[in-house]
């Protein structure tokens, strides 16, 4: 027996992005009312329906990010192989990371031993429990932690070639360095970022985790629906 573990967050009009990004606007196009004077359907059986207009950046809500996004002569998200976007994985309990705070080389070993689970290629989410504290204020913009390199290249040393994590950013949003980004960049890795409910992961053990993007042409990244299956008793 399994279960399915929700991991994305909702698409909202007007939701809050990252420092550097624009806001994607939602609004309805057609709708039931509007699209029964096309007179479609039969008599007394009309065929309304509605679609929704959505303008938005290719880096809103939980998505991940192609290697195009800080590498001019990176893969788009078309030409990614899409088994990077789902396998084994791995959630590390950070919760007690604060905002702002740092996620060292030595919280990722602390981390790694309580999980139960020697990351070995794993897909590593990060569980800090920063979405439940800070969203949807502002401070879920401007606050969530950093990984930092080193915890970076402990990553990349077990052959984890994507990780994920809650809110906007890898890195921290009070400087505009991203030094996890350019680290990532040189190593030929990615994530996702503004995974949620991960607390529903902590602790577990192993399970598949899947963030498969759109098949967007020249992407910079894509908006995923990232979710877990684990075991039922897990």
């Amino acid at each position: 027996m399994r279960r399915i573990i929700d991991l994305s967050l909702l698409i909202e009009d007007n939701m809050p992005t990252h420092k550097l990004f624009q806001r994607p606007v939602i609004t309805k196009h057609l709708t039931h009312e509007s699209s029964l004077g096309l007179g479609l359907g039969v008599p007394g059986d009309a065929m309304t329906f509605q679609t929704n207009f959505i303008a938005t950046l290719d880096h809103v809500g939980t998505h991940v990010d192609a290697f195009r996004h800080v590498g001019p002569n990176g893969a788009s998200i078309d030409e990614m192989p899409l088994d990077l976007f789902m396998g084994n994985a791995v959630c590390f309990d950070l919760r007690h990371i604060p905002d702002l705070g740092d996620i060292t080389e030595a919280e990722m070993e602390t981390a790694e031993a309580a999980s139960g689970v020697a990351v070995d290629g794993h897909i590593v989410l990060l569980c800090t429990g920063f979405h439940a504290r800070t969203y949807p204020g502002l401070d879920s913009v401007w606050r969530n932690p950093q990984l930092t390199v080193e915890a970076t290249r402990w990553l990349y040393a077990r052959g984890s070639r994507m990780h994920g994590v809650e809110g906007p950013s890898t890195d921290r949003p009070s400087d505009n360095l991203f030094p996890q980004h350019r680290l990532c960049r040189e190593l030929g890795i990615s994530h996702w970022e503004w995974l949620v409910n991960l607390e529903q992961l902590a602790g577990i053990g192993e399970f598949q985790f899947f963030g498969v993007p759109l098949r967007i042409a020249g992407g910079s990244g894509s908006p995923v629906r990232a979710f877990a299956i684990v075991d039922r008793d897990g």
